[in-house]
């Protein structure tokens, strides 16, 4: 069956003689650099982390992610814009190995901290602490990265008229430049802003899926942060 987009693919409008906005048009792929730096960070940061709150064996998890993002490179070294059966695919194994990896972390020192058993130096608990969170964030701005609209192939298509998350620049177009569509560093704030603000803050979710997410960030990260912090000032008391 032939494929019929759902939305305009010319710059302009004619009837209107408004330009039709670059999310809402095909598009040149988004760049690699920024989603992969950042795959990078939370690798590091899981590297990090003591033995005892990753899952063994300790280079496991993190090869593999590795491994994967290297795959993804080959596939798209620049731009994310070649489309292969197996990209999207990998690159979900890609972002649920860190979720599962950081997901164990945080498990095991909110389980400690519970009993005990964890925050004998503050400064340690804030460091370790603090790396769980930051690679949380990461996670899932990589999460929302990949379902909104599909993914960034599906965004580059024009696939999806819908939007998963509604950002400013589209209630209000003529605030930003013709070319403007979302791209990582976006989704980055927006899960940096929930896992801060505990809510929406200019970026709001559309559908259910995108709503239950940033949930269940706001969920994990309150939790990390009031156990982490009670902790570290009880014991500097």
């Amino acid at each position: 069956m032939t494929h019929v987009p759902e939305v305009p693919q010319p710059e302009s409008d004619p009837g209107a003689g408004r330009p039709v906005p670059a999310w809402l048009r095909v598009t040149q792929g988004e760049t690699r650099w920024a989603s992969t730096l950042a795959v990078l960070v939370a690798v590091a940061l899981q590297w990090m982390l003591p033995a005892r709150l990753t899952l063994r064996p300790g280079w496991l998890l993190p090869g593999l992610e590795v491994a994967l993002m290297a795959a993804l490179i080959a596939a798209n070294p620049v731009r994310i814009e070649r489309p292969a059966r197996l990209y999207r695919p990998a690159g979900l194994v890609l972002i649920a190995c860190i979720s599962a990896a950081n997901g164990w972390s945080a498990v095991r020192l909110v389980v400690g901290l519970v009993r005990g058993q964890e925050g004998a130096d503050a400064a340690a608990l804030l460091m370790t602490g603090g790396g769980i969170w930051l690679t949380n964030v990461i996670v899932f701005a990589l999460w929302y990265w990949e379902w909104d609209r599909g993914g960034p192939l599906a965004r580059m298509r024009a696939d999806r008229v819908y939007p998963d998350f509604l950002f400013p620049q589209m209630q209000s177009p003529e605030l930003a430049p013709p070319h403007w569509e979302p791209a990582f560093p976006d989704y980055l704030y927006l899960s940096f802003t929930n896992a801060t603000a505990f809510s929406p803050t200019d970026v709001m979710p559309l559908n259910r899926w995108a709503k239950m997410l940033m949930m269940l960030q706001s969920a994990v990260s309150l939790l990390t942060v009031v156990l982490v912090v009670a902790r570290a000032v009880n014991i500097l008391k």
